[in-house]
């Protein structure tokens, strides 16, 4: 929402709700800018929220992306800029240049210079290990050497420092899976019926057709890879030059994606509030309020009102009316190092590890290896490993 444009398919609060409320940190990037961070929006918001405590106020900041809230409440982050800018440049940084790397040279060069986190990052998650470079040659400092000294600072932990607003809450408006799909559903519906496809169509004309004539069009960065869009890359560059039949066939594999990645989307938010949040170790974690609303027509009932009474009391210093959801701790460890001989890959995290071992490709190959045992055979390369597994994991390189 902080880019300019696209303002249906990222559902911006429209003009009249921002009347009702003062909004912040809506439009203001350049959509061309392909290297606005989490950086530089916590540099942005952070002065603002200071601003609104001046002035006797309270902050509400509304997701969307956990990611970027995470940011604003603990000290997680790393600036590598030498001066802050209030607008971010329009070329490319390191990171994006060296995402443009062989991931095996990535790892490579990481692995030389910081050890530890190479063998934390999977060879193949270029944008982690990117960043992990780019953050060691722009501060001469290992990345991983910087994360502990974060999370050993008081009131740190393992997921990264202490906690910057002490006297915080979070308000998690959750529903039932099924109520949530048919939601979202819907709402991809109505947003093609207040102009979507006009919005996409002006859109892809101004900032990305010269680009795609040029093929060099980017989906993994700034807003081109907004959920919404590159869904319907197939439409926009053949409408015109296909047949009517072809491009309503098009047209309706964008809906149907865009409402596949959509609640795809709602899940992981689901999961990073679990995890980050309700599971993250450490004392200094604000707490969290359930407010349910699979029922939209009990609003007041389910969500305002005890929403309401939460803020309050936490105002006036009291203890809310409603306990906070709380869950056990996973002893699941997300960075253990596993080697699949028999498929050749290299799987990161117990969880992952679990799934893998149950995926058709690893029981094909078991298979396989106990038939050749059987047989008085030898197992070897035979060339015929699958690039592909069902669990995502991936060949070690």
């Amino acid at each position: 929402q902080v880019y300019k444009g696209l303002d249906i398919i990222t559902n911006k609060v429209s003009p009249q709700e921002q009347r009702l409320c003062r909004h912040h940190m809506i439009s203001f990037v350049d959509p061309l800018v392909s290297n606005y961070t989490v950086v530089d929006f916590r540099d942005k918001a952070v002065p603002l929220i200071s601003y609104i405590f001046a002035r006797d106020k309270i902050p509400i900041v509304v997701g969307g992306t956990n990611y970027y809230i995470e940011s604003l409440l603990w000290k997680v982050l790393i600036n590598t800029k030498e001066k802050p800018s209030s607008a971010p440049r329009l070329d490319s940084d390191r990171k994006v240049e060296l995402e443009q790397l062989d991931s095996a040279e990535l790892h490579r060069r990481l692995s030389q210079v910081d050890p530890e986190m190479a063998a934390k990052l999977h060879p193949h998650d270029k944008r982690k290990v990117a960043r992990s470079l780019q953050v060691f040659e722009e501060t001469g400092i290992p990345h991983s050497e910087i994360l502990h000294q974060q999370q050993e600072e008081e009131g740190g932990g393992p997921l990264g420092g202490p906690l910057k607003y002490p006297h915080s809450c979070i308000l998690w408006l959750h529903a039932d899976q099924a109520a949530l799909d048919a939601r979202l559903e819907k709402r991809v519906d109505d947003m093609l019926a207040a102009g979507l496809l006009e919005e996409l169509r002006d859109f892809h004309r101004r900032y990305n057709q010269q680009k795609v004539a040029e093929n060099r069009q980017d989906y993994q960065h700034g807003i081109f890879q907004s959920i919404g869009f590159k869904e319907f890359h197939e439409f926009l560059v053949s409408e015109g030059s296909c047949s009517p039949e072809t491009s309503a066939l098009l047209l309706e594999k964008g809906i149907q994606a865009l409402k596949q990645v959509t609640k795809r989307y709602a899940r992981r938010q689901n999961k990073w509030v679990r995890n980050r949040f309700l599971k993250r170790p450490g004392p200094n974690v604000p707490p969290v309020y359930g407010l349910e609303v699979s029922d939209v027509q009990r609003w007041e009932e389910d969500v305002l009102k005890p929403a309401l009474e939460i803020v309050e009391s936490f105002i006036q210093g009291r203890e809310p009316p409603a306990e906070p959801l709380r869950m056990e701790q996973d002893e699941e460890n997300k960075r253990s190092h596993r080697v699949c001989e028999l498929c050749a890959r290299l799987i990161i995290g117990d969880r992952e590890w679990a799934a893998h071992t149950r995926s058709k490709s690893h029981l094909h190959h078991l298979k396989k290896r106990r038939k050749l045992e059987a047989s008085g055979g030898t197992v070897g390369d035979s060339g015929d490993t699958e690039t592909s597994d069902e669990d995502g994991s991936l060949p070690v390189p």
